[in-house]
């Protein structure tokens, strides 16, 4: 379909209703839904968590630090097994058509959202169908012993163990807080799927629709306790290709695109009608190899198609300079960073090493591409092609697979895959947000483990790391287990990508977040 077309489309959906002041915005791709702690994707993460719900406390991205939420003050035990919080009063649950809330938030609803997550025994616990990937990743049933009700106001966890990533853990999209009144309601009335299609939270935004694959509006939330936000109106206009996300911008039809391909970037910045705004992301693109499947449970197999893997053609060709080398799960920026020097492009080692795992005239395969660029992948079809053309100088005959984005996470998460093309972005600035959800052994049953890797050497790095209070050693843990992922290659790191959003010059307040997160509170458009 082409452009022209696609821009008239996309009128025709937005066109017929009258939004006052709007904020516009072209986003890359529909959400699988609302009930946010079902899913893993930043784009669920942007749909819901940034807009309609909040947590206890946020991560300040321009100071490292986390800042009071729906919790205004806390206290940890010296032991660091008890986090007591107390919640700002009189936060306003959102007010809409299906719900009606009589009281503001309190304890019971922090109890709620957690414990439904937590315990298998809660009467939410089997409302949603994908599980709780980044509850079960983490660990959080075993980590937190008890949630205690003190007062109103007031809620303590209590843990098994010290963990000095719990606290950061809060301030991710799935420690979303809901309204138990509202569960119940739902309940009452045997309709709790309404969950993930009629959702209610405190955040600046309330759902008013949604439709698939065309756009998602929101009204401002009147009563928001952080202030009513500057746009009464937000729509995400779903527009699947960069492309075209730029074309509506300079039609007018929405003031910001997110995700734009390099070459557009380039473009803009030549463009006195656009704006470029851009930080470094705290994000890896990777290609995982799938060690639950033959050969890729050799590791010398894994190795080879690590040195056959061009990265800097790879990196000249799909980033086009909007990007720095991987060579490390972990973001350069991370404290405990360590890059991995032992790999380099070798054709010839890679060949020796097939022969010596006993496949000298190399295999079949396939490599999983999304259809849809982003900041993580800006052209997949090109990045394939290019791995594709490198593995089969190695007699590796790969077959190149595109499947939808939603399809695509759904089938990975179940560990169908052979080589896919993947990215992780890290919602806070701590090491373990990467290594427990991309390698811990309780990933890889939750499906957030895309190299399908447990091994028990490498889960007790991963936990030493995360229960230590000591910075030194929580160091020495992680870049051990940094080395370790390396020897065993289980990705073929790729790049740390700049994100970036192009917007007219009437957009005011937007600031890029390098976690990818969105927060619309103080954006407007002119």
């Amino acid at each position: 379909m082409n452009i022209r077309l696609n821009l008239a489309l996309a009128s025709i959906l937005l066109s017929g209703i009258s939004y006052g002041k709007a904020l516009t915005v072209c986003t890359e791709a529909s959400p699988d839904g609302f009930d946010v702690v079902q899913y893993n994707s930043l784009t669920n993460t942007n749909a819901a968590a940034d807009t309609i719900y909040n947590r206890l406390v946020e991560y300040d991205a321009s100071t490292g630090k986390l800042v009071p939420s729906l919790a205004q003050q806390w206290q940890v035990s010296a032991d660091g097994l008890q986090y007591t919080f107390k919640l700002r009063p009189n936060v306003a649950f959102q007010r809409t058509d299906y719900f009606q809330p009589t009281r503001p938030l309190n304890a019971d609803d922090v109890i709620f959202s957690f414990q439904r997550m937590l315990d298998p025994n809660h009467p939410w616990y089997g409302s949603a169908p994908n599980g709780y990937p980044h509850a079960q990743s983490f660990g959080l049933a075993k980590l937190v012993a008890q949630i205690k009700k003190l007062d109103n106001n007031t809620i303590q966890f209590v843990l098994n163990q010290a963990d000095a990533t719990f606290l950061p853990l809060l301030s991710m999209g799935f420690a979303s807080i809901y309204s138990a009144q509202y569960a119940a309601q739902l309940q009452a009335s045997n309709q709790q799927a309404d969950f993930n299609t009629k959702p209610i939270g405190t955040g600046p935004y309330i759902l008013r629709s949604f439709q698939k694959d065309a756009v998602i509006r929101y009204d401002a939330h009147p009563n928001y306790f952080g202030g009513k936000a500057k746009s009464d109106k937000l729509i995400y206009a779903i527009t699947t290709d960069p492309v075209v996300r730029v074309q509506k911008v300079k039609a007018g039809e929405c003031q910001i695109a997110l995700g734009p391909k390099p070459q557009e970037i380039s473009a803009a910045q030549l463009d006195k009608n656009l704006k470029v705004l851009s930080t470094p992301m705290f994000a890896t693109a990777f290609v995982a190899l799938n060690t639950q499947h033959k050969p890729f449970d050799r590791v010398e197999v894994r190795q080879a198609l690590k040195l056959a893997f061009d990265q800097k053609t790879y990196l000249s060709q799909v980033f086009q300079g909007t990007a720095t080398a991987a060579n490390s799960p972990l973001p350069p920026s991370t404290w405990s960073y360590l890059a991995d020097k032992s790999y380099s492009y070798n054709p010839t080692k890679a060949k020796e090493l097939l022969t010596k795992a006993g496949f000298p005239n190399g295999f079949d395969t396939t490599i999983w591409i999304r259809p849809a660029g982003s900041t993580l992948n800006p052209n997949p079809r090109l990045g394939g092609e290019l791995l594709q053309a490198d593995l089969a100088k190695i007699g590796i005959r790969a077959e190149l697979k595109t499947i939808e984005w939603g399809e695509l996470i759904k089938r990975a998460k179940a560990g169908e895959h052979d080589i896919l093309f993947m990215g992780w972005s890290g919602d806070n600035g701590d090491p373990d947000n990467f290594l427990t959800p991309q390698f811990a052994c309780a990933s890889v049953e939750s499906g957030l483990n895309f190299a399908r890797f447990c091994q028990p050497k490498l889960d007790e790095l991963i936990r030493k790391g995360k229960t230590s209070a000591n910075l030194a050693d929580r160091t020495k843990q992680y870049q051990a287990a940094q080395q370790l992922i390396a020897q065993q290659a289980l990705w073929i790191p790729l790049a740390h990508p700049l994100t970036s959003v192009i917007t007219t010059p009437k957009v005011s307040g937007y600031v890029v977040n390098p976690f990818g997160r969105q927060n619309w509170l103080n954006v407007s458009s002119k």
